[in-house]
C-alpha cells in the first residue's frame, strides 16, 4: 500500500535519497511546506543563513568538500535574485548546485502575485536547467532528475521551482531513486594516440582541473586522483600546473610542479610555458582568463598540439581545435595511463624541461616583498600565515587582488583545498568558510577577504556563531576596491581612479566583536607575529584579523604607477 504524505514530505525524503544531509536556506513563506516536513528527517540540517547569497556561496562549497551537488533553499522573487550570484558561479565554474525556490500559488500565476516571477525566463542563462514542479506526481521525480543533470557532463546548477500550494498537498505517489552517475572512459585508439603524443614530445606540459577532482566535472575521484597525478607526472616526466584559483590541486613542493596558471601569470613563468610542444588539459574547462584570454593556447587554433580531456562532448571543440578532444572523465584517461607501457627512454630534453620550470615557480615564491609607507605588504602577512596552516587546511578566498598574494607566497600541499568563486564573484569568501567549518568543525578553515567583499557577505559570521563553528577571517583592508583601481592604472596608467573606487570602512577588529568573535588588528609589519600567534590559538569562537594594508602594493606583482590621493575620511 502507498503512502500518503504531503508533497513536502516527499520532497524530504527524495532528498535524502540523494545522500543531503545540509540544507542552506533564509526562510521563506513560499517554502512553509517543505521547512515542516524537514522538522520530521532530523538527518538533514537546515542551515539559516543572513543572506541568500552566503546562503548560495555556502551550499557551492559544501558541495566541493562533498564532491556532490550542494543545496540551497530560497524563497521567491527577492530570495532568488539574492542568490543568482551563487548560481553564475556555479554555471562557470561548472560546480553542481540544486537550488530548491519557492513559487506563489498554482491558480495565482500569470497574475503578476505577489513577487512573481517566470523562473524558467529569468534563469535560463545561467543554470542547466529548470524544472518546474506544477503537479505532485513530479515531485520525487524532478528532485532525482535535478540532482543528475547537475551532476552530469559539465556540471552545474539546476533550479527546481515549487509552488507553495504544490508542498502541502497529499499524494500517494512513489519516491523516485537516485538515477546512476554516468561516466564516460577513454577509447582505447585515443589513449594510443595519447601516449604516443606524450612519448615523443621534448616539453610536454598537463594543466590540471577541477573536473579531476570532482570540482568541475563528472564525479572526480579526489585526493585518489590526485596522487594518480601524481605518480603519471613521475612515470612519464611531465611537468604539471595548477590552473586558476585552483592551487591545490598539484603539490607545489613537488619536483615535477611547474606553477600556477591562471589571471595575471607573471611573465618569467608564462613565457617559459609557452616553449611547451604539448599542451594537456585534464580535466580543465579552458576559459579566457586561463588561457591569458585566447592567446596561450591560441583559439580556436592552438600553436602547439592540445589534448582536451573534459567529461562533455559538447564543451570539447567549442571554443579550442583540439589535437585530441577526450570527452571523458579525466581520472579515467589518468589511470589507463599509468596501465600502458611507458617507453624505455623518452626524449632526453625532459628532466631539464622540468626542473627549470619547477626551479622558476620556487624562485617566484621566494619570501620577499618591499616595503611600503602606506599600510602593511600584505605578502609580510601571507608569508606568515603559510607557518601556520595546517596539512589539511580548507582555504577560502574571496575575489580582489589581495588574492595573488596567496597565490605567490603559500606553497599549497596535498592534502589543503581551496574553496573560491573562480569567476571572480566577491563575497564568496567568508560564507564558503562558514560552509567548510559547518562541514569539519575538526579542519583548520582560512579565509582571505578584501575589504569590498567582507560588507558583502561577512554578516555570515553570525551564522557561524550560531551554529558554533570557528573559521579564521583574514580582512585586507587597503580602502578601496583594489582590482578595478589595479585596471584602471593599467589601462589609464597616471590618471586618477581614487574617488570611484574609495570605501569608508569600519574597524573590522571591533566589527568582528560586535558578533562575539575575537578581532584583531595588524597596523604594521611589527604586529604579524604576535597577531597571528593569537588568531591560530584556539578561542572558541571565529577570529577576525584586520590588516591594514597598502593601498599602493596593488597586487603581489604590481604597484601604482604614481602615489594615491584618497579623500579624508569624515
Amino acid at each position: 500500500m502507498r503512502m500518503i504524505e504531503s508533497v513536502g514530505k516527499k520532497i524530504a525524503a527524495s532528498l535524502m535519497l540523494q545522500g543531503v544531509d545540509t540544507i542552506f536556506c533564509v526562510p521563506g513563506e513560499s517554502y512553509l511546506g517543505l521547512t515542516d516536513a524537514l522538522t520530521d528527517v532530523p538527518a538533514i540540517r537546515l542551515i539559516v543563513c543572513r543572506h541568500e547569497g552566503g546562503a548560495g556561496s555556502m551550499a557551492i562549497a559544501d558541495g566541493l568538500l562533498r564532491g556532490r551537488a550542494g543545496v540551497c533553499l530560497v524563497s521567491r522573487g527577492p530570495g532568488l535574485t539574492h542568490a543568482m550570484v551563487a548560481l553564475h558561479t556555479a554555471f562557470h565554474d561548472a560546480v553542481p548546485l540544486v537550488i530548491l525556490i519557492g513559487q506563489v500559488e498554482r491558480r495565482d500565476m500569470g497574475r503578476m502575485a505577489l513577487q512573481e516571477q517566470n523562473y524558467s525566463k529569468l534563469l535560463c542563462d545561467i543554470t542547466k536547467c529548470v524544472i518546474e514542479v506544477n503537479s505532485a506526481v513530479q515531485a520525487s521525480d524532478a528532485i532525482s532528475r535535478a540532482f543528475h543533470l547537475a551532476q552530469s557532463g559539465t556540471p552545474g546548477p539546476v533550479a527546481v521551482v515549487l509552488p507553495e500550494d504544490l508542498l502541502d498537498e497529499e499524494t500517494d505517489a512513489e519516491l523516485v531513486q537516485p538515477r546512476p552517475r554516468l561516466q564516460a572512459g577513454p577509447r582505447a585508439e585515443d589513449l594510443a594516440q595519447l601516449a604516443d603524443l606524450l612519448a615523443h614530445a621534448k616539453r610536454p606540459l598537463i594543466w590540471v582541473g577541477g573536473a579531476l577532482v570532482g570540482g568541475g566535472g563528472g564525479g572526480g575521484g579526489g585526493e585518489a586522483a590526485l596522487i594518480e597525478v601524481e605518480r603519471l607526472a613521475e612515470t612519464w616526466q611531465v611537468p604539471v600546473c595548477s590552473t586558476n584559483k585552483r592551487p591545490h590541486l598539484f603539490d607545489s613542493a613537488h619536483p615535477n610542479f611547474a606553477g600556477h596558471v591562471g589571471i595575471r601569470t607573471p611573465a618569467k613563468l608564462l613565457d617559459a610555458l609557452k616553449q611547451t610542444d604539448l599542451l594537456i588539459a585534464l580535466g580543465e574547462r579552458l576559459t579566457d582568463t586561463l588561457s591569458q584570454y585566447y592567446t596561450f593556447p591560441a583559439a580556436p587554433d592552438p600553436q602547439m598540439p592540445l589534448v582536451h580531456v573534459w567529461p562533455d562532448a559538447n564543451e570539447v571543440g567549442r571554443v579550442w581545435r583540439p589535437t585530441l578532444g577526450l570527452p571523458c572523465d579525466p581520472q579515467a584517461v589518468v589511470r589507463a595511463l599509468l596501465h600502458l607501457p611507458v617507453p624505455a627512454t623518452l626524449p632526453p630534453e625532459r628532466r631539464a624541461w622540468i626542473e627549470s620550470l619547477h626551479a622558476i615557480d620556487q624562485s617566484l615564491r621566494a619570501p620577499v616583498w618591499d616595503k611600503t609607507t602606506d599600510g602593511v605588504n600584505f605578502g609580510a602577512v601571507v608569508c606568515a600565515i603559510d607557518r601556520h596552516l595546517a596539512a589539511d587546511a580548507v582555504i577560502t578566498l574571496d575575489a580582489g587582488s589581495f588574492s595573488t598574494f596567496v597565490f605567490r607566497y603559500i606553497g599549497f600541499h596535498r592534502g589543503q583545498q581551496v574553496l573560491t568563486s573562480v569567476v571572480g564573484a566577491m563575497g564568496a569568501g567568508v560564507p564558503m568558510a562558514v560552509a567548510a567549518a559547518l562541514r569539519n568543525p575538526q579542519r583548520q578553515v582560512v579565509a582571505f577577504v578584501g575589504d569590498g567583499g567582507a560588507l558583502m557577505t561577512g554578516n555570515e559570521i553570525a551564522t557561524a556563531r550560531l551554529y558554533g563553528v570557528n573559521p579564521i577571517i583574514i580582512i585586507a583592508d587597503n580602502g578601496y576596491y583594489g582590482t578595478i583601481g589595479l585596471h584602471q592604472d593599467v589601462r589609464y596608467p597616471g590618471r586618477p581612479f581614487e574617488a570611484a573606487t574609495q570605501l569608508a570602512n569600519p574597524d573590522f577588529a571591533l566589527w568582528a566583536q560586535s558578533f562575539g568573535a575575537v578581532g584583531i588588528t595588524i597596523s604594521s609589519e611589527t604586529d604579524i607575529d604576535s597577531a597571528l600567534e593569537r588568531a591560530f590559538a584556539p578561542s572558541g569562537k571565529p577570529v577576525v584579523v584586520h590588516v591594514k594594508t597598502s593601498a599602493l602594493q596593488m597586487s603581489a606583482w604590481r604597484q601604482a604607477s604614481r602615489k594615491l590621493e584618497f579623500a579624508p575620511r569624515v
